[in-house]
């Protein structure tokens, strides 16, 4: 009789991310200290509100509507005035920058606390057709900024007839 081989043992191995030393320590601190481990002494000073950055780790939101003779971007801006907005057309690309600033100051007594935060976004949306940027318009009210761009060519729209 014949002996049959072995398949050899496939073993499965869980998909890791190896974060650096310096990240494992952050890790490290922020469980040590989110345990509450300290939570009796936090009472004692005062608590902050933090800051809000609009910014921070994500980019807003941002909608491109194409209609038969134009397109229409949209973008929530939060916490961005008008006169922080900077905007540029071409033919074919929009680019929208806006920055933010917040500067929060508290005096008591012997206590103060001053905090300031700031945050940038930039980006450059390509168009799905080329628009006339000499005609370009743009409103911007509570947060929301709409760029209305008036298209080169209109086209026309047909049907099609799924078989």
């Amino acid at each position: 009789m014949a002996k049959e081989k072995e398949k050899p043992k496939v073993e499965k191995v869980a998909k890791t991310t190896a974060l650096s030393p310096l990240e494992e320590v952050d890790r490290m601190f922020d469980e040590y200290f989110s345990r509450g481990w300290l939570h009796p002494f936090r009472m004692e000073w005062p608590t902050h509100r933090k800051l809000e950055m609009p910014f921070k780790g994500k980019t807003p939101n941002v909608n491109v509507i194409e209609r038969d003779d134009e397109v229409i971007v949209k973008a929530e801006l939060p916490g961005v005035e008008k006169k922080d907005l900077d905007i540029s057309v071409t033919s074919s690309t929009v680019s929208i920058k806006g920055t933010t600033s917040h500067e929060e100051k508290e005096e008591k007594g012997d206590y103060y606390h001053c905090e300031i935060s700031s945050g940038m976004y930039s980006r450059t949306l390509p168009l799905p057709v080329e628009v006339d940027d000499a005609k370009a318009k743009a409103t911007f009210k509570d947060g929301m900024l709409e760029i209305t761009l008036p298209k080169l060519k209109k086209e026309k729209r047909r049907s099609v007839k799924v078989e």
